[in-house]
């Protein structure tokens, strides 16, 4: 049986994760302009800006400036405030949904909490948004979503995770909870869903208006024992 939401924002909520490989783009290849970064800004998809950016020093031997994250972060803010939208059909989804819901993101607590405001999925969330920053380890760990169900008081294998990235997905089997994988937002590559297929996801959906009726099975207890 499932009596909880819980959602990833980037990607599932707001359609932000094209927008932040953009910025992420255009502020290397200002510093690198003979460097081709399009292929390793692909591989950002589910990851902490911070742990990326050590990831691109060490596959490019190159070394950042210092700053160079604020930068990228104060970047973004800008552009997600300029085009920042939510994904298609969201907040009539998560109005159709019964459940008390909440949010939980790698992005810091401050990006998130605006990003939901923006989505006008704030009467939806409440103050129930939690960030990798207040735990030890981010996604891939399960950390934050044990953190956020301690905070909700409620059980962790009765909790579903709406996610986009297979980091997250794991993240959230980690923790015991249940998951839906959700594939229809702009960064999304194709084929991707045959690649969650391939790795044993099995509930996956492509439209907002598909969460309601298959949160509802879970909520009758059809999951059975499947993770995903």
């Amino acid at each position: 049986m499932i009596d909880h939401l819980i959602c990833d924002c980037d990607g599932v909520l707001v359609d932000s994760e094209i927008i932040a490989d953009r910025v992420m783009f255009d502020t290397l290849t200002a510093l690198f302009p003979a460097l081709d970064f399009k292929p390793v800004v692909k591989t950002a998809f589910g990851q902490q800006t911070s742990r990326f950016l050590a990831g691109v020093e060490a596959s490019l031997n190159i070394k950042l400036p210092a700053d160079f994250l604020e930068t990228v972060e104060r970047n973004t803010e800008v552009e997600l405030a300029r085009s920042l939208s939510p994904i298609n059909g969201v907040r009539e989804a998560l109005h159709r949904i019964t459940l008390p819901a909440a949010v939980v993101s790698n992005s810091h607590l401050a990006r998130v909490t605006a990003s939901v405001r923006r989505a006008g999925l704030s009467d939806v969330f409440a103050e129930r948004i939690f960030s990798a920053e207040q735990v030890a380890r981010p996604k891939p760990y399960p950390d934050v979503y044990l953190f956020a169900a301690q905070q909700l008081g409620v059980a962790p294998d009765r909790c579903v995770v709406v996610e986009d990235s297979i980091a997250g997905l794991n993240a959230a089997s980690a923790a015991g909870m249940k998951t839906i994988a959700f594939v229809g937002a702009s960064h999304i590559p194709s084929g991707y869903a045959d690649v969650l297929r391939k790795i044993g996801i099995t509930r996956i959906i492509e439209r907002m208006d598909e969460l309601p009726p298959l949160v509802e099975a879970g909520v009758r207890g059809e999951f059975g024992s499947a993770q995903s």
